[in-house]
């Protein structure tokens, strides 16, 4: 059916899904290509509006407010498409359209044991993001559920190389309640990349972790939190990189018209070049080369 003759609502709801599908890094761009078929200006803004909030959120779209990193996610929202950063004590809207924040306003945090714990569990999170990443961000945050306290640490790092044909992303999130002994803490890390020179292919990777940490005092919680956060991550991109490595001699050996053996071996190419016995005969035009050095060569 053409867009033309859809009504309003299913225009609406066609606009959204399609917006939502839109990679982290290429909603404007997503954007743009819309309004170029809807003409509505009315409608793709308000839409735009919508989609981008809810973007935001599931991609932890990174900030700078006062020189302090904030993340956008579904745990600071306030409503009325607002969200609260517990760092600058300020509460806000963003135009992922145009990149800007709006409507600034102060947001009251109680101080109290829960907001110092934060603050000592944001130092050591920043310690092991600016060690890992090569332009990490990270922010914790604290919320209250049924009167019981938890901490919600969220870790993003992104690569957006439109140029190059490719956009990719690594973030993740760690929650745990605020417990005098023993606390568990779940996460779940997420990497999604999409490459669309020549081919447009979508990759995305899921872990979710669950772990128990000791609590002696906010000190010890913050560092031993940190470390899990660490030793979790490294195992998961380690399992990345040789599942990405299988999948890729998989592919190879479909591709080839007869198995040949894989040695991951460094091929010295100046040795081999050397070694090569070359003689030229500039009359006859051709080449001709040692046989025995060419024969070991391709063995």
């Amino acid at each position: 059916m053409a867009v033309s003759v859809l009504s309003r609502k299913e225009k609406e709801r066609v606009i959204r899904r399609l917006l939502m599908q839109a990679p982290p890094g290429e909603f404007v761009n997503a954007f743009d290509d819309l309004c170029l078929l809807i003409r509505d200006e009315k409608l793709m803004h308000h839409q735009g509006e919508c989609a981008g909030h809810q973007h935001c959120q599931k991609y932890c779209v990174p900030l700078c407010i006062d020189g302090n990193p904030v993340l956008l996610s579904h745990h600071n929202v306030m409503g009325d498409y607002r969200f609260f950063d517990q760092q600058s004590k300020l509460s806000f809207k963003f135009d992922l359209l145009q990149n800007q924040l709006k409507d600034i306003k102060s947001h009251g945090i109680i101080r109290n044991e829960t907001e110092y714990l934060r603050t000592v569990v944001l130092c050591a999170l920043k310690l092991y993001v600016n060690d890992h990443y090569p332009a990490g961000n990270c922010n914790v945050l604290r919320k209250s559920i049924k009167n019981k306290e938890f901490l919600i640490a969220c870790i993003e790092d992104h690569n957006y190389e439109t140029g190059e044909c490719w956009n990719g992303l690594w973030k993740s999130k760690w929650i745990f309640h605020v417990n005098p002994f023993l606390t568990l803490v779940t996460g779940r890390i997420f990497v999604q990349a999409h490459f669309f020179r020549c081919v447009n292919l979508h990759i995305e990777i899921s872990k979710d972790v669950k772990e128990s940490l000791e609590v002696v005092n906010q000190a010890q919680l913050a560092l031993s939190f940190a470390r899990l956060v660490e030793e979790q991550e490294n195992k998961f991109q380690a399992a990345v990189c040789e599942e990405l490595q299988e999948l890729s001699n998989e592919v190879l050996k479909k591709n080839l018209r007869r198995d040949l053996p894989v040695t991951r071996t460094l091929i010295d190419w100046q040795r081999i070049l050397s070694d090569l016995n070359l003689v030229m005969y500039p009359k006859l035009g051709y080449v001709i080369y040692s046989r025995s050095v060419l024969c070991n060569w391709i063995i």
